[in-house]
């Protein structure tokens, strides 16, 4: 499985909403609010790129209140189950 962050801006006042209904999206770990150049922080999980890919842009981006998206893939084994 491949896991990633994916950082969201939102329209102005909605960022809880959007991190509310980014974390029903089926492999959404966990969203939340946060400060910066980015209003949310997702941690999502996929079969692989192209798995990945469709879920954000199909899913993810399509988020009343998201205006842009930016994933960065973890590279590597995945710390959470050694030897998988």
């Amino acid at each position: 499985m491949l896991k990633a962050w994916v950082l969201i801006q939102t329209e102005v006042g909605r960022a809880g909403e959007v991190a509310a209904a980014v974390t029903a999206i089926d492999g959404v770990e966990l969203s939340e609010v946060t400060a910066g150049p980015f209003d949310v922080i997702a941690k999502v999980e996929a079969a692989n790129l192209d798995a990945l890919g469709r879920l954000i842009v199909s899913r993810v981006q399509g988020v009343p209140g998201t205006l842009r998206t930016l994933t960065c893939p973890r590279p590597g084994p995945d710390p959470d189950r050694p030897g998988a």
